[in-house]
């Protein structure tokens, strides 16, 4: 699926090559030329992940990368810091201040491409798009299409969306705020019993063959998607 990428570069070529390049790619990418355009874009919409330049105007992607770490809200997104910084101790410092990898200047659009889905593999499985399964459930991202066992489940967007996110984080409870975050976003502002309404569509979608059993509700915690029966679910 399209991941929201969030460019902070002040190199206008650069920006606008990386820019082109993740369109391309079908991400939502939108850029920033200093920390604090950046903070401003991270306040309004929290994205999937961060690219960032270690030398900017004003504060740097050094000490961005540590205050965005310091931050509840923000301290899982993934960021890879860019570089013309190649010595082995710089690319430790970058990396020790939070950043999930690290490019050197110059690098390829394709390797870049490389890079960001390895991250996003790691760190939110959800913005990919690779099929995944459990207990006889398959999702396609890149089709949009979700099978249980040959038959068809025909989903709407938003059950779409709340079905790739626990499928893509199975075992995991998560509440109803965190749901609320992930998948409908962090600057939407819903109230949390909505979670429970798709929650009982994608349900209703899934109840031919049992696949509804998959969906657990964790008393006083939230929901969490299992192949495994649960006793207190």
């Amino acid at each position: 699926m399209p991941a929201s990428i969030l460019i902070v570069e002040d190199e206008p070529a650069i920006q606008a090559l990386i820019l082109a390049s993740l369109k391309r790619a079908g991400h939502d990418a939108v850029a920033a030329g200093d920390a604090e355009s950046a903070l401003q874009q991270i306040n309004s919409a929290l994205p999937d992940l961060i690219l960032l330049d270690w030398m900017l105007p004003g504060m740097s992607g050094i000490d961005l990368a540590r205050l965005l770490r310091n931050q509840e809200r923000t301290r899982k997104v993934p960021i890879i810091m860019l570089t013309a910084r190649g010595e082995e101790r710089d690319k430790i410092r970058g990396l020790e201040s939070g950043a999930d990898d690290y490019i050197t200047k110059p690098f390829s659009p394709r390797e870049l491409m490389a890079r960001i889905k390895a991250v996003l593999r790691r760190g939110a499985p959800q913005a990919t798009e690779d099929p995944v399964r459990i207990g006889g459930l398959r999702l396609d991202p890149a089709t949009h299409r979700v099978t249980a066992g040959e038959r068809p489940v025909i989903l709407g967007p938003t059950e779409f969306r709340l079905l790739h996110f626990l499928m893509t984080h199975p075992e995991r409870v998560h509440s109803r705020t965190q749901l609320l975050d992930q998948v409908w976003g962090d600057h939407v502002f819903v109230e949390e019993r909505t979670v429970d309404v798709h929650i009982r569509r994608l349900r209703a979608a899934l109840e031919n063959g049992g696949h509804d059993a998959l969906i657990q509700t964790v008393r006083g915690s939230g929901y969490r998607m299992s192949a495994v029966p649960h006793p207190l679910a």
